[in-house]
């Protein structure tokens, strides 16, 4: 097992900067492009970001304290934030995903005790039986999925401007 609590904080807590420093300022055909129909923008995947941190993360850790398996998960919604046709401003959005998740970390530090609660387990509504390590592994690689996803994103939208040297750019051959 190579999940570490604070090792996993330490992504959890890097996120919100890390975006913030890459987002911040950026035109909005950075933020609007996507990769393809039936995609997600960069400004919807930092929105699907703050859902989870709503409804999934948390709720979850503490389902599975309390409920245990006794009953299926909550469902969580992964294409909600689709739902919200305001536009807002990405440093505003990047705030409220900051503010969130600041809040969410301190609870995960005071909710859980890695010795006792690891091990616990919850039933996932798609995957079954699943462990509260998992769960917290899960929200940590996440990020670093998104993370990833927003830089493809936006190096889509030159492909065709990279010319031939889109045979040298990794990034624009993994589909």
């Amino acid at each position: 097992m190579n999940l570490n609590f604070m090792e996993a904080i330490e992504i959890l807590e890097r996120t919100p900067q890390t975006l913030e420093n890459f987002l911040s300022g950026l035109s909005e055909d950075w933020l609007q492009c996507n990769e393809g129909k039936n995609t997600w923008n960069v400004r919807e995947v930092v929105q699907h970001l703050i859902e989870a941190e709503k409804n999934n993360w948390i709720p979850r850790l503490k389902w599975i304290i309390k409920e245990g398996e006794t009953q299926l998960f909550p469902p969580f919604e992964r294409f909600s934030h689709l739902n919200d046709t305001e536009v807002a401003e990405i440093n505003r959005i990047l705030l409220k995903f900051k503010t969130i998740r600041e809040k969410n970390i301190i609870e995960l530090k005071s909710l859980i005790k890695p010795e006792i609660h690891f091990e616990l387990t919850g039933v996932h509504p798609e995957f079954g039986k699943v462990k509260l390590r998992e769960l917290l592994s899960t929200w940590a690689v996440h990020d670093l999925t998104h993370i990833a996803q927003i830089v493809r994103i936006m190096a889509e939208r030159y492909r065709e401007d990279v010319g031939p040297w889109k045979e040298y750019l990794g990034i624009l051959n993994k589909k």
